[in-house]
């Protein structure tokens, strides 16, 4: 006769197990979630740089001009304090345009210098290709995820530290730096904070709290993307990519539209100079 020795789960065991894999369907869908908020967070980056390089240096451009109009009238009009004020507001909105632009052109140098695509691209459509993640990217991401989102932290030293390594696997991700997030990995595998705790009752109430804050943060998650959907930002976006399937380049006719405003500016501007005698 054969005697099953096995022990049964007491009560408390079954329910971590039970709560367990409860943790580990969220942990999954926390990770999936993350990877959606990430990708959508460095498509609009991709589409902010190329936006500020073809039609935000144009604004700029123009704003300086305007800026140049208005103190031009502000002269001729000393009295009127009204034009004064519009010409302190418009040379302050050049100020902007200026600095937006050319940390734009900044950036957009440092991104083309790293860039492994095809670089003779033209037709317009290279913003929409920039942010193409490799399946083995999103793998590591949605580990890193995991393993390491704040959100499952126990206590506010945890918290921080994870709060940095998120950061750190963010910047990777949108860098397509492979490595970068297999380091994170290795870094939080080493560390005191992943170290589980002893006892059932303590790993059950762990357990229960981690599933209430992974619970927290997709609710949270939601929201920050649908905020980010409602932004003008990406209806511009998607506006440019419905018009490229159409065959139109979006970018390129607002940068025409605004040549245009800046070829008439320019012309108001010499007629105010030769106004006021310059």
């Amino acid at each position: 006769m054969t005697i099953n020795l096995a022990r049964s789960l007491t009560p408390e065991e079954q329910e971590l197990e039970n709560h367990q894999r409860e943790l580990a369907a969220l942990e999954a869908e926390l990770a999936e979630r993350e990877l959606d908020l990430a990708t959508v967070q460095a498509e609009l980056h991709t589409f902010e740089r190329e936006y500020l390089r073809v039609v935000g240096i144009r604004y700029a451009e123009l704003d300086e001009i305007e800026a140049e109009i208005a103190r031009y009238l502000a002269f001729l009009n000393p009295k009127d304090s009204e034009t004064r004020k519009q010409a302190e507001e418009a040379w302050e909105k050049a100020q902007a345009s200026k600095q937006a632009a050319h940390e734009a052109q900044a950036s957009a140098r440092a991104k083309d210098s790293e860039q492994t695509t095809d670089e003779n691209t033209t037709d317009g459509s290279r913003f929409l290709r920039d942010f193409k993640p490799l399946e083995s990217l999103k793998k590591l991401y949605r580990e890193v995820a995991k393993r390491i989102h704040p959100d499952l932290a126990t206590d506010e030293i945890e918290r921080q530290r994870r709060q940095q390594l998120m950061a750190e696997a963010n910047q990777s991700y949108e860098d397509g730096d492979e490595e970068g997030l297999r380091a994170i990995l290795r870094e939080w595998e080493n560390s005191p904070e992943s170290v589980q705790g002893e006892g059932i009752e303590a790993e059950l109430l762990r357990t229960i709290r981690k599933i209430a804050q992974v619970r927290e943060r997709l609710k949270k998650i939601q929201v920050e993307i649908e905020a980010l959907k409602r932004s003008a930002l990406y209806q511009l976006r998607e506006k440019v990519i419905a018009t490229h399937q159409e065959g139109r380049d979006l970018l390129a006719e607002m940068a025409d539209q605004i040549d245009e405003q800046i070829a008439a500016a320019k012309v108001r501007l010499e007629e105010l100079k030769a106004k006021v005698g310059f």
